[in-house]
């Protein structure tokens, strides 16, 4: 029996590395703070993609006293006070100024048409306005309206199924309809029903600061055309289109979408939160489904987009928790993503989280408990945060070109080249993959210099836990990549970092324990995955060249296990598979018969010894996308 110090042995072996990594870190980031201060995530927040909040913005106060009152009264209402008009049911404000409305609206319409530079605030002090043909709220011109909702209040506006309009015009076309900035504040609420289409929709800005809002929607809920603007507010959107969305989309300074803070409860039949450019996430809870959930996976002809949290350049998220079950990509971007901290619970009916260009990951919580491929980019670098991703294709997926799906195609269908620009780089954090298709899957290089990987791959031959077609530079970290002996690859034999790659004659039930021991006994892996597996990849800073290590099969332990690996225990010894001594950088144990392990597409060649075939380059091409 030996007793399983693997938590210690591993921790300062991987601190030794650790250490050298950090100091090399902060020294580079410390040379690249001096010359280039501009140059993170959250910089980019403040300087491309945020709103300006003006002081008139976050003002949620009047004085009664000056404020013009307007009482609705049925059909009709009354104005006391200079700068309003009342014409049958409709409400007309013509200058700045403070504007107080109560009581209820049967079929009418408050109507803005002020000056090019008024700003006009409008209070809703327990109002309720319904319009059968046209915006219930319309402001036709203003320099800025600001929608204040009255403390304690409840305020409802409404239209009907179908607009009258102008000859030639497509306007209104929301319930809340603004050709000018918009500003809704106040810790009141407002329930827009909007039966025609849109919900709440600004030509320019929209700012929600604070306040509850709860819109229903006959297409998108909320909408602004130069961005959408969160500061700290409670939204609730039930939308047969998208939730949120800004649609500028020829200037590249508008069109996105910032969230500071708030709470967000969204149902879209299409995108939950979408920006023409930048969607920038700060803070915040998430409760996102979109196309009727993970459930409804793309299927052929779908030329809809029904994902959680789009973006067409960049898509950042610094915090916030997130639950987002999509039928689309969960998290996608036409460019890039960034996530740099936060909880992110996703299921997808295609990915996890996909971006065209690049994703980057440095910090956060991360769990896809449903999706096609788990994360997908041309470059994908991890740096830090937890990651836990279960597919029913690649885990990890490195390959260029654009998501077929964002045009309507389905998944699996799109057509991946490799390339040497693919890159997947770990560099720290703890990521575990389980895959129905490839593990890590890269259709260029992997380098791995830190961190912790910990991979159930494939039952099939066809794929493998581990699949590249350019190198795999291990320099550090641990990493465990268990499946099938089809198409098993290791990491290059030009690596630093030593290697094991254990093949059994026979598959592992799951739940069989697979344990390394060195020639001491200290224990260096014990794992189990919680499927049939047949070979198991492992590297760790603790392997050293001219060591003895013995590897067992089946057996128990009295330890705890993380991600199918155990802690803290006592191994009792199963079946000696193998007794190997490290002189190569890649090590084959056991059995030949599952094919060979170690260059690009699928067969490897490691350095030889037992259980290897003579080391080679492989098979070209078995990466796929």
């Amino acid at each position: 029996m030996k007793k399983s110090i693997f938590p210690v042995a591993l921790a300062l072996a991987l601190l030794v590395s650790l250490l050298a990594s950090c100091a090399s870190t902060e020294s580079s980031a410390a040379e690249q703070t001096t010359e280039t201060p501009q140059t993170t995530a959250s910089q980019t927040v403040v300087s491309e993609y945020a709103a300006e909040y003006d002081q008139e913005d976050l003002d949620a106060s009047w004085d009664t006293a000056s404020a013009v009152s307007v009482v609705l009264s049925g059909s009709s209402a009354s104005v006391k006070g200079e700068g309003a008009s009342v014409s049958g049911s409709t409400v007309t404000i013509k200058s700045a100024g403070t504007y107080v409305v109560s009581g209820t609206l049967s079929d009418g319409q408050i109507l803005v048409d002020a000056g090019d530079d008024d700003l006009v605030r409008i209070v809703l002090d327990g109002a309720s306005v319904t319009c059968s043909d046209s915006a219930p709220l319309y402001a036709v011109n203003a320099g800025k309206v600001i929608l204040i909702l009255a403390d304690g209040t409840e305020n409802t506006l409404a239209d009907g199924g179908e607009y009258t309009l102008a000859a030639g015009e497509d306007e209104p076309d929301g319930a809340v309809f603004s050709k000018t900035d918009l500003t809704i504040n106040g810790e009141g609420s407002l329930t827009v029903n909007a039966s025609y289409l849109d919900g709440i929709v600004s030509k320019d800005g929209l700012k929600l600061v604070s306040g509850t809002i709860r819109v229903t929607s006959a297409d998108d809920g909320i909408r602004g055309k130069d961005y959408v603007a969160v500061k700290n507010a409670s939204v609730t959107v039930d939308a047969q289109g998208d939730g949120i969305k800004s649609t500028e989309d020829s200037d590249s300074a508008k069109g996105f979408v910032s969230i500071e803070n708030g709470t967000f409860d969204i149902t879209a039949g299409n995108d939950g939160i979408q920006a023409e450019t930048g969607l920038v996430i700060q803070a915040g809870t998430f409760d996102i489904v979109t196309g009727g959930g993970s459930e409804n996976s793309l299927s052929d002809g779908d030329t809809e987009s029904y994902k959680g949290l789009k973006a067409a350049v960049e898509l950042i998220v610094l915090g916030g928790t997130f639950a987002i079950d999509s039928k689309d990509d969960a998290v996608h971007s036409n460019g890039s993503i960034s996530i740099e901290g936060g909880s992110v619970a996703l299921a997808s009916g295609d990915d996890g989280i996909h971006a065209d260009s690049s994703i980057s990951i440095s910090d956060g919580e991360i769990e896809i408990s449903k999706s096609y491929e788990g994360v997908e980019s041309a470059v994908i670098k991890i740096s830090g945060g937890t990651i836990r991703a279960v597919s029913s294709d690649d885990g990890i997926n490195v390959a260029g070109g654009s998501d077929s799906s964002s045009q309507g195609g389905r998944p699996g269908q799109n057509s991946f080249a490799a390339s040497s620009d693919y890159t997947l780089e770990i560099t720290g954090g703890t990521i575990m993959v389980n895959s129905g298709g490839d593990g890590l899957d890269s259709n260029g290089s992997i380098t791995m210099s830190g961190g912790t990987v910990i991979v159930q791959g494939p039952t099939d031959s066809g794929n493998g836990a581990l699949d590249y077609n350019g190198t795999f530079q291990m320099t550090g970290g641990f990493l465990v990549a268990a499946g099938s002996v089809g198409m098993v690859q290791t990491p290059d034999s030009s690596s630093q970092q030593y290697c094991i790659s254990a093949t059994f004659q026979s598959p592992l039930a799951a739940g069989t324990l697979v344990h390394i021991q060195d020639e001491s006994g200290a224990d260096l892996l014990t794992f189990a995955a919680d499927k049939t597996i047949q070979n198991v990849v492992f590297s760790s800073p603790a392997l050293e060249s001219g060591k003895t290590y013995s590897i067992y099969y089946g057996g128990s332990d009295t330890g705890e296990a993380q991600d199918g690996v155990y802690s803290g225990g006592t191994y009792t010894p199963g079946t000696l598979l193998d007794t190997v001594t490290l002189s190569d950088i890649v090590t084959s144990a056991g059995s030949a018969s599952g094919g060979m392990t170690g260059g690009p597409g699928g067969m490897t060649g490691g350095g030889g010894n037992r259980g290897s075939a003579p080391g080679g380059g492989g098979n070209p091409g078995g990466g796929k996308g």
